[in-house]
């Protein structure tokens, strides 16, 4: 997508004027960031368009920012297919620069409402790349025109009072080594293999992987915010369907999830735990309902006096339970595949090459099918090579594996 400034809309008459629409009132019965009605829609793209915009505003909870009325609408006319997302773009940015030149415009607002934009545009893209250069590049499209060190990994420590650690801070990753330490973690992840692990194992996995890239905290600000989209679109790689509300409705829980899964302190008998990470990504992954509470992860417990942040004027006061860190879900899980992954589950019967399990699912894109299909099967260790020492091997053939079989039955 395109910088402020230079976006281009054309038709095929040429240049259209984008038209304005006043901001209504939202539904009744819906919520200023309510857009859950899109996504029980029946057309797919509607349903996509809905979650990354729903995802989007979400996600600003995690700095206590609210987007504005104008800018709920505009996305609703972009989901509803009114306009694109370079429409939608053009609109909130001339809509924020009349604001500031008449009336004077919250920054806080301007904020939410442009990384709004631009994380439902990068949620928007298929293309990934697994690298440091990636999550920077995240960074600078989801701050640009918002922070001037959007893109730039910070070169100064940094400490932040938490609330769920009653004002101490976790510790960061250290400035002279920010590049050295976040190369080092990608390249242990890209050589971390997935097949063999159960579903437990491969929840923690992730959440520990979450919670070691967003300890680095490469950037001054909005460190989370690029966390959390860069994690979606890495699942997504891995064969995941990330296609619900949990990310929106529960921004804040993620980032107090982060900040335990990297508090140690040893006079206080407090160890870092990942335990709260993992109920977050349950949910995200499997579909289980688990409690998804801040007043849960607040050292020393929640208390009726203890103060609730300003940035989450959601947060529950009761107290909870003894066993609040345990999933609730009885049920065998059912994993959020992507439709790709459960029909390579589905079509492939026995041992079979890539050019017959393309003719079983009807692709010829060589290309899509390597990265969308098998690549993310074989990574999570759904499907094997029968000749996995010789992987270019021209009799090379694909069979599921158990933990495949095992999933090919739950799969949703």
């Amino acid at each position: 997508m395109g910088r402020i400034g230079r976006i281009d809309v054309r038709e095929r008459e040429g240049r259209r004027k984008v038209s304005e629409k006043k901001p209504s009132r939202p539904e009744k019965g819906l919520g200023a960031d309510d857009l859950s009605e899109y996504l029980r829609a029946k057309d797919p793209d509607t349903r996509e368009k809905a979650y990354a915009w729903k995802t989007a505003i979400g996600l600003q909870k995690i700095d206590g920012l609210t987007p504005s009325e104008y800018l709920v609408t505009t996305a609703k006319r972009n989901i509803e297919g009114e306009i694109s997302l370079a429409e939608s773009r053009e609109l909130v940015t001339s809509y924020h620069k009349a604001k500031k030149f008449a009336a004077g415009d919250s920054s806080r607002t301007m904020e939410a409402d442009l990384v709004s934009q631009h994380i439902a545009e990068v949620l928007s893209e298929p293309s990934f790349t697994f690298s440091p250069a990636e999550l920077i590049s995240i960074h600078r499209r989801l701050f640009e025109g918002v922070f001037k060190f959007a893109g730039k990994v910070r070169d100064y420590d940094i400490t932040k009072n938490e609330w769920v650690l009653r004002g101490d801070t976790v510790h960061y990753g250290a400035a002279y080594r920010l590049i050295d330490t976040l190369a080092f973690d990608f390249d242990q992840e890209r050589g971390f293999s997935y097949v063999g692990l159960s579903t437990d194992e491969t929840i923690r996995h992730i959440a520990r992987f979450t919670s070691n890239l967003w300890q680095i905290h490469a950037f001054g600000e909005g460190n989370t915010r690029t966390t959390g989209v860069f994690v979606i679109k890495y699942l997504r790689t891995l064969g995941f369907d990330v296609h619900n509300d949990v990310f929106a409705e529960n921004a804040w829980y993620f980032r107090n999830a982060l900040v335990r899964a990297n508090y140690t302190n040893v006079p206080k008998g407090i160890e870092e735990t990942t335990e709260y990470l993992e109920l977050f990504f349950r949910n995200l992954l499997l579909g289980e309902q688990n409690e998804l509470m801040s007043r849960y992860l607040v050292i020393g417990g929640w208390t009726d006096d203890t103060s609730t942040p300003t940035s989450n004027a959601t947060t529950p006061t009761s107290t909870p339970t003894s066993n609040s860190a345990t999933p609730t879900s009885k049920s065998v899980p059912k994993l959020a595949l992507s439709e790709a992954i459960r029909r390579i589950l589905s079509e492939l019967d026995g041992e079979m090459t890539r050019g017959q399990i393309m003719a079983k699912l009807r692709l010829r894109d060589r290309s899509s099918f390597l990265e969308s299909y098998l690549s993310p099967a074989l990574r999570i260790g759904f499907i094997e090579m029968t000749q996995p020492d010789s992987p270019r091997s021209p009799t090379q053939k694909y069979r599921l594996t158990a933990k495949g079989l095992a999933a090919r039955g739950v799969a949703r």
